[in-house]
């Protein structure tokens, strides 16, 4: 299916690895341009290169995304490269393990702001561009907003007020002709998963505890299938679709776990 994407500048925050990388892949497949936005030089450089050595158009711009100044200096280092930004995908953040318990203000304060406010800053510099392009915004999400998680208060609430952005903005935003829509992500084997995973001596049957929760094949979701929902949601074969959130989990979050699946 062409998804007529071809020539669309794209920004994806965190798109130099995981679930980003997942959806510039998608991007490039379509014929897009997409833009990484990260802090992380050394990672983003090397991906950039392998896709231009491939013979594709990627761009991407260094930034702090807790930093306003510096999400305003990327978004403006897009648009004197192309003159034009056609969609965002606010992706970047981390599963940061701030807590109740903790009663950690500080940590409480800055995991909103990674995992958050950011969402906010891409959207409010990208808008003037998304007007002119009637463009299209794709925030990532997270089930723990559904379903909760247990130690991790400053993500849970940063993806509650990710869904809650999306409908939001897809009201604010109606007079445009530009689409706000969510996609939520249950359980993707990504490097911060590995990470997380690793945590528990344990690691392998952990693992396989909660591969056998996911009912649709007992398996992961890839980072592919998030970019293919991802760019779905952008494309004008998604027209008349905005203020949705769309759940890309093989049924993790809202099927009966007392399923039995082979």
């Amino acid at each position: 299916m062409d998804l007529q994407l071809q020539d669309k500048v794209v920004i994806v925050t965190g798109g130099s690895k995981g679930i980003g990388l997942g959806i510039v892949e998608s991007l490039i497949r379509e014929n897009a341009i997409p833009v990484i936005i990260t802090r992380n030089k050394a990672s983003v450089s090397e991906v950039v290169k392998e896709f231009k050595a491939n013979g594709h158009e990627v761009f991407y711009a260094l930034a702090e995304l807790t930093d306003p100044e510096q999400c305003k200096n990327a978004v403006n280092a897009v648009v004197e490269k192309y003159g034009r930004i056609d969609g965002l995908v606010n992706n970047a953040g981390a599963n940061d393990g701030v807590g109740l318990e903790s009663g950690d203000y500080d940590g409480f304060m800055h995991s909103l702001k990674r995992n958050l406010v950011h969402y906010y800053l891409m959207a409010h510099y990208t808008l003037p561009e998304l007007k002119k392009s009637k463009g299209a915004i794709v925030n990532i999400g997270s089930k723990t907003a559904d379903t909760g998680q247990g130690g991790t208060s400053g993500y849970a609430a940063s993806n509650g007020g990710r869904n809650a952005l999306t409908r939001e903005w897809a009201v604010e935003l109606l007079p445009y002709s530009i689409r706000v829509n969510a996609l939520i992500v249950a359980e993707c084997y990504t490097p911060l998963y590995e990470k997380w995973i690793s945590t528990f001596p344990n690691k392998e049957e952990k693992l396989a505890a909660i591969t056998l929760n996911i009912p649709f094949e007992n398996r992961m979701t890839t980072a592919e299938e998030i970019g293919d929902a991802v760019i779905f949601l952008l494309s004008s074969k998604s027209g008349h679709t905005t203020g949705q959130l769309l759940y890309v989990d093989g049924g993790y979050t809202h099927l009966d776990r007392s399923i039995e699946t082979r």
